[in-house]
């Protein structure tokens, strides 16, 4: 397991360049660190897939569940959120996010070009992205949509039921990014749908949680 870590000599805070951190799952909508602005877009070169099982955030030892992680498609693209820390905030987000992907999740870092869905964007952004490889211990590879979906329905950890981590990810995509169709993601939603038909799933907008945020102006003016 690899964990990003700063270099000995660090320079003060205040002279660090900011830091781009891409979120793919539950980081689009639940950072949970501070940050200074985001932006939506993409990577080439990745697809997402429900391919990581989780024994802490979104399951359990007896009934892991899957999460997100990224295979290599040259072909394909992922979108997400990626989110600039600058100054105090880089140290203090590495090291929440090394125990939230790294330690408890199994994921590795890598360096990726992100690309924002704004019009006025020049070049690519280099950001940090959290991907979980078939050599971590927790990978549980593939699987069909509708097995991913059972797996889901009963799965729940201590950062909540599995079924919200999905759920607010499509809800993320449909928002978002409605020009795109992530099968992937739609066929596991369509699947656990259709095995509990009477599931209400009460839709908290994740416009509308985004919208009344501070942090809102950053996806309009960023």
């Amino acid at each position: 397991m690899k964990l990003l870590e700063l270099p000995p000599q660090v320079p003060p805070a205040s002279q660090q360049p900011p830091v781009w951190i891409f979120g793919y799952g539950s980081l689009v909508w639940r950072p949970d660190f501070e940050f200074s602005a985001r932006k939506v877009g993409f990577i080439r070169g990745y697809t997402r897939r429900f391919w990581q099982g989780d024994t802490f955030h979104r399951g359990s030892e007896k009934a892991p569940g899957r999460v997100a992680t990224l295979l290599e498609d040259y072909e394909a693209c992922t979108w997400g959120v990626a989110y600039q820390v600058c100054g105090e905030q880089i140290a203090a987000s590495l090291q929440y996010l090394n125990m939230r992907e790294a330690v408890l999740g199994g994921y590795d870092t890598k360096l990726v070009k992100f690309h924002p869905l704004e019009k006025d964007a020049d070049e690519p952004i280099l950001a940090l992205v959290y991907i979980a490889t078939p050599q971590n211990p927790s990978y549980l590879g593939p699987a069909s949509e509708e097995d991913i979906a059972a797996q889901i329905i009963v799965s729940s950890g201590r950062a909540g039921h599995n079924m919200e981590y999905l759920l607010r990810l499509a809800d993320f995509m449909r928002y978002f990014c409605p020009q795109v169709e992530d099968e992937h993601l739609f066929s596991i939603e369509e699947a656990i749908v259709s095995i509990l038909p009477c599931l209400c799933h009460k839709e908290e907008s994740l416009e509308e949680d985004m919208n009344d945020s501070p942090e809102q102006k950053y996806l309009v003016s960023n």
